[in-house]
């Protein structure tokens, strides 16, 4: 008996170097949202860095103080970049105050508003720069299918674009990962629910106010996806109808 108990130790510990000694090689995109905080986990090994950027939105207020919390509780450095000329010289209802946001569900051509020109492009490029200077050789993001629709800048045509320039714009030849491209919402809150994520600890409401609004495309989107999983929400909504 002592000796399996010996040889158990002795296999956790191999286990525990082994896990420890993984290289991290990754910076990560992190807004604070479900998604991103999905990835912050599901890739915690291999994540160095988590970058967050303030852009000027509406919901930057409430996602990054999120964004911070997820990586103290996981021990990976978080630094926030302030992008203040998006919101000064991009149009975006994103941009514009609580009342431009639209309602309705994300394919609704009405949510097309709330694009932020080139948004992700800018960032990426940003943390390749990071990746660079810190001997990274990743840059991460947590785009997903469901964003395909009305989002240019989160297709796979525009990661691997992406991926390609910033790979040949830097001298290690950084790549962007994005593994979630081809899954839905409710596939990454699946994830979550393995991985044991607290999704009160995130925000989705572009409208960015106390509670989430519960009538914008990402609050109908989030409500579909907790249900779908067959998590409990526990979002506080403004609006608490159940979408069916």
């Amino acid at each position: 008996m002592h000796t399996k108990t010996c040889e158990a130790s002795e296999r956790d510990g191999i286990i525990t170097r082994f896990i420890s000694s993984m290289e991290k090689d990754s910076i990560i995109i992190l807004s604070g949202g479900m998604d991103s905080t999905t990835m912050l986990y599901d890739y915690q090994q291999r994540i160095a860095l988590a970058l967050s950027f303030d852009y000027g939105s509406n919901h930057n207020g409430k996602e990054i103080p999120f964004a911070r919390w997820h990586c103290k509780q996981l021990g990976i450095e978080h630094i926030t970049i302030p992008l203040g000329f998006m919101g000064q010289y991009f149009e975006s209802s994103l941009l514009q105050g609580d009342d431009a946001i639209p309602e309705g569900h994300y394919a609704a051509e009405n949510m097309k508003s709330t694009v932020v020109p080139f948004r992700n492009g800018i960032m990426l490029a940003i943390a390749a720069g990071m990746a660079e200077s810190r001997g990274l050789k990743y840059v991460m993001m947590a785009n997903h299918g469901g964003d395909h629709t009305i989002y240019p800048d989160c297709t796979p045509a525009f990661v691997k674009a992406m991926s390609e320039a910033t790979k040949a714009g830097t001298f290690p030849g950084i790549e962007v990962l994005a593994p979630y491209t081809v899954l839905t919402k409710t596939d990454i809150a699946r994830k979550g629910k393995v991985l044991g994520i607290d999704y009160s600890k995130t925000w989705s409401c572009y409208r960015g106010g106390d509670r989430h609004c519960g009538k914008c495309g990402t609050c109908v989107e989030r409500k579909e996806a907790l249900r779908d999983a067959g998590i409990d929400d526990p979002t506080e909504y403004e609006d608490d109808g159940v979408t069916e």
